[in-house]
């Protein structure tokens, strides 16, 4: 912080400072996801496009853009040891206004998940409460290793892919969409744990018992590595189970790919951990396209 905004501190937030509190690049992986369940439930979208685009925009920009305000503020004295650029403790986001964002926002998401029907508006409410499970004192559950990346797997991956398609269906997704959905969402247990490395400093001091922290970086991004690529050898056998080879040859090109990023990335995990969620998180996130339209014909 500046030595002038130091003896004026601001009263409003700086907006450009609000979007970033929001983390637009963080938006893509939950849209993605509701629109692999979209594809995957084998219903043709036809008049419920509106449908279709208010679940993108309540997955990402609202609930995702949430999670992230709620993190940010619960995070802010760690945000200060890591990135003390970061909008909070910056101070370009003053006072209390990124909790007020992030309630702001949790009512909004509930609110504009109406329409989307019991499905859908149950699971805005289950994705709402793991956001604060997640991020929030007592619970925290940023604090494990274990949970913490695995409840952000399952919110950013499985609960949007279920989502969509049972929005679609109008009631409960086929048993072959909710496996697929499961497993991605494990897998990215990895991409999370992966994600931590930023804070890994931060986290130590702060009692946050992350892999990075807990297991080291070399051994914490060998497991990352694991942990993404088994789920994905168990939808191409799947896939190849359910008369889809064409989509099970894909994914395990994907994979491949995946493969080769993953050993670029364990020569350094800690200086190309951003590298890898740059690059090889893109075949994992095509992979889940590919089971998606092959799960539109089994299911049909």
């Amino acid at each position: 912080m500046s030595v002038s905004a130091g003896l004026h501190p601001r009263r409003l937030p700086d907006p450009a400072a609000l979007l970033r509190l929001l983390k637009p690049v963080t938006w893509f992986p939950p849209m993605w996801a509701y629109l692999c369940g979209v594809t995957a439930s084998g219903v043709t979208p036809g008049t419920d496009w509106p449908l279709v685009m208010l679940g993108i925009v309540l997955a990402g920009p609202v609930v995702c853009g949430m999670s992230q305000a709620a993190n940010d503020w619960c995070d802010r004295h760690v945000d200060a040891i890591n990135e003390p650029d970061r909008p909070i403790p910056s101070g370009r986001v003053p006072g209390r206004w990124g909790l007020w964002v992030a309630l702001a926002m949790s009512a909004a998401a509930l609110a504009l998940a109406v329409p989307l029907g019991p499905w859908g508006f149950g699971a805005t409410c289950a994705a709402v409460a793991a956001a604060w499970a997640y991020s929030a004192e007592p619970v925290r559950l940023k604090r494990s290793g274990l949970w913490g990346p695995g409840l952000v797997g399952l919110s950013y991956e499985t609960l949007p892919w279920i989502t969509g398609a049972a929005v679609l269906s109008a009631g409960a997704p086929a048993a072959e969409i909710v496996v697929i959905a499961l497993l991605y969402g494990i897998g990215a247990h990895g991409i999370m744990t992966l994600n931590d490395f930023k804070a890994l400093e931060g986290d130590r001091e702060t009692g946050v018992d992350s892999l990075p922290v807990t297991l080291g970086p070399a051994v914490a991004a060998r497991t990352a590595c694991v942990v993404m690529a088994l789920p994905q050898v168990a939808v191409i056998a799947l896939l190849a189970w359910w008369s889809a080879p064409v989509a099970a040859a894909l994914i395990s090109v994907l994979l491949a790919a995946q493969g080769w990023a993953m050993r670029v990335l364990l020569r350094d995990p800690k200086a190309r951990a951003p590298w890898y969620n740059a690059t090889g998180v893109l075949f994992y996130v095509s992979g889940m396209m590919v089971a998606a339209v092959a799960l539109r014909g089994i299911v049909a």
